[in-house]
């Protein structure tokens, strides 16, 4: 069985080129869904492996077995070699643990902090009386928009309102709900962290997209975005959460050319797509299988040790 749960535990180090694969060669709104279904599957798949992983040797301890009701240990092979796989995964278990509790304290600090700034103002956006150019959106009931004086000194009017499109895009696709489950599947298996930066690209991607058809002009939404990198580059002392998504992270010249229709990669490129499509979603069902047989096989080995409590 160790060797099945070998699998759920290293796949999700393939998800990460996968991802670099599929952002550049697939459209956004089909991406954002595969990359976050990929990454929260691998990372239950890690999960359940390593929770799999403790319960044979733990079985050696004479209170797990009363509380089975097991007459012998489920482990095969030397009680030493059990003994070294429960602790390694259980020290595993209970550090993802700890890095998910922490990851989620600090998202809710950073939020609460951000959401105090903006407790001013009872409309959608919020405009703080900041010199350094930013602009971002800040989730919540109701969601906020939340753009600096700096930055709209910064842009002319139409630029500003493609950045306000943008930004409202991200609140009305919640795509912080998205950015999230995979930033906490990243603390589930360090593999998974790769995947962040591809999703966060095509989010801002799918936004672009959003902007560019509510102002109904690709080469305003262009140069709007563009314009709006620079001026927060030039002043890289903001305020700004870690989570917050913003139309300038990312690689800005990447999601530039797109508006402006120069790489024709993604449609001329069908093979990488495809591939790149069938082997995330081969690695998600090898995980998920291998983890459902372990577990079956966990189960039939219990039920014969406590068919062998009952027969003495």
């Amino acid at each position: 069985m160790t060797w099945l749960l070998s699998l759920p535990l290293l796949l999700p180090f393939l998800a990460g080129p996968l991802c670099r694969v599929l952002v550049t060669n697939l459209p956004s709104r089909q991406a954002v869904p595969l990359l976050v279904g990929s990454a929260a599957g691998l990372a239950a798949g890690s999960i359940a492996a390593l929770a799999l992983l403790v319960v044979p040797g733990a079985t050696h301890l004479r209170p797990v077995a009363a509380l089975g009701h097991l007459l012998t240990p489920l482990a095969s092979g030397s009680p030493g070699t059990a003994a070294v796989i429960t602790v390694a995964a259980t020290s595993l278990l209970a550090a993802r643990g700890a890095l998910l509790l922490h990851g989620a304290y600090r998202w809710w600090k950073q939020l609460r902090r951000a959401r105090l700034l903006a407790a001013g103002s009872r409309s959608e956006l919020v405009v703080l009386e900041e010199e350094h150019p930013d602009a971002y959106a800040l989730p919540g009931r109701p969601g906020r928009i939340v753009i600096t004086s700096g930055m709209l000194r910064a842009l002319s009017a139409a630029e500003c309102e493609v950045l306000l499109a943008h930004e409202r895009a991200h609140l009305r696709g919640r795509h912080h709900l998205l950015a999230a489950i995979v930033e906490l599947a990243a603390h589930c298996h360090p593999g998974l962290r790769a995947v962040r930066e591809p999703l966060r690209y095509a989010l801002e991607r799918s936004a672009d997209e959003s902007a560019a058809q509510a102002v109904g002009d690709r080469r305003l939404t262009a140069r709007a975005i563009g314009r709006a990198a620079l001026a927060v580059h030039a002043s890289p002392d903001r305020n700004r959460p870690a989570f917050a998504l913003a139309a300038t992270t990312g690689p800005v010249p990447l999601r530039v050319a797109a508006l402006l229709g120069q790489p024709a990669r993604a449609r001329a490129c069908g093979a990488p797509r495809r591939l790149a499509v069938v082997a995330l979603l081969t690695c998600l069902a090898v995980s998920a299988g291998a983890s459902l047989r372990a577990a079956d096989s966990l189960h039939a080995r219990i039920e014969i040790a406590q068919g062998e409590t009952g027969e003495e």
